[in-house]
């Protein structure tokens, strides 16, 4: 039985390029000098798309696919990925949530640690020798203050619950309060959710109707000794917003894993000494990748053999 031809979006690391080649005919999109006319040429064969979070599929590839039967995703977020025009050609999309929940979760926890103790400024300090000039200026506590979660979803969810562990007084927005989270205070606007807090984490899935949520007005409201830690996706935010509140100190710091146009992040914010950038890692430990990966393939698999997909989203 022939293979089915896949359009590969994005690489992956060799742990999943050699199963995926073994099982389907790929085609690297990301390899092509010409991409337009690499798609004009392999597009009519192509029935499955295997793509990443933040690359996803716009409605100009999915229509250069029209035998296109199934988008899998490589990540939680697909925003990137043309949700109507997949409903238009009955295309079904899937990714890979729950196996990257924790290592996310982890990663906002360590970013409000690092930045709020200080960590690179502390090891830059040892490294240049200033610490032999005097001690290191003092930073400010994490236990026992209080934390918003914006989006208490799946990671919104085990963020909370690592919070906990801080002693925090713990609360959270949404589109209703959760029956699962009796002990934590439910604020249904964003803004009262930024104002009662120290620490805000952003743990949405993206949309239209969450674009540039945490806007000037939530940022305000958050304050001078605040900080917001974004581990969702980049659009959540009004980036200029942000830059603005950060370079005014209106904003007191902010700890980012995503950004607007990634990886060529606005400049602004390499002038910054108020703001953690992190390359857009938070699933980006060797055990979850693995489970994404398999979770692409897995579905591709589930599809062409006519059996449920495991993760649909459509």
């Amino acid at each position: 039985m022939q293979r089915p031809h896949i359009l590969q979006v994005g690489p992956y690391p060799a742990w999943d390029e050699e199963p995926l080649n073994e099982a389907f005919t790929v085609h690297r999109y990301f390899a092509a000098d010409d991409k337009q006319a690499f798609l004009a040429g392999i597009g009519s064969q192509v029935r499955g798309i295997a793509t990443r979070g933040e690359l996803g599929a716009n409605r100009a590839m999915i229509e250069a696919c029209p035998s296109l039967e199934v988008v899998s995703v490589y990540g939680v977020g697909f925003d990137a990925v043309d949700l109507a025009a997949c409903r238009e050609r009955g295309v079904r999309v899937t990714n890979t949530p729950d196996v990257l929940t924790n290592d996310v979760a982890d990663l906002g926890i360590a970013m409000m640690l690092c930045q709020s103790r200080g960590m690179i400024g502390a090891e830059r300090w040892v490294r240049d020798g200033s610490w032999a000039k005097g001690l290191y200026p003092l930073k400010r506590r994490v236990w026992g203050r209080r934390a918003g979660v914006l989006g208490l979803g799946r990671i919104g969810y085990e963020v909370a619950k690592r919070l906990a562990g801080f002693d925090m007084d713990i609360a959270y927005s949404d589109v209703a309060q959760k029956d699962f989270a009796p002990d934590w205070t439910f604020v249904a606007d964003p803004v009262e959710l930024a104002r009662r807090s120290d620490f805000l984490f952003v743990t949405l899935a993206a949309s239209a109707a969450t674009r540039h949520i945490v806007n000037k007005d939530v940022l305000a409201a958050l304050g001078e000794d605040g900080m917001l830690i974004n581990i969702s996706r980049a659009s959540n935010i009004d980036e200029d917003a942000l830059l603005d509140a950060l370079e005014t100190k209106v904003l007191g710091s902010a700890a980012l894993d995503v950004f607007e146009g990634e990886p060529k992040l606005n400049p602004r914010f390499l002038a910054l000494d108020n703001v953690l950038l992190q390359p857009h890692h938070a699933s980006g430990t060797i055990e979850t990748r693995k489970a994404m990966g398999k979770l692409v393939r897995d579905n591709l698999a589930a599809h062409f053999a006519g059996q449920p997909l495991l993760t649909p989203v459509l």
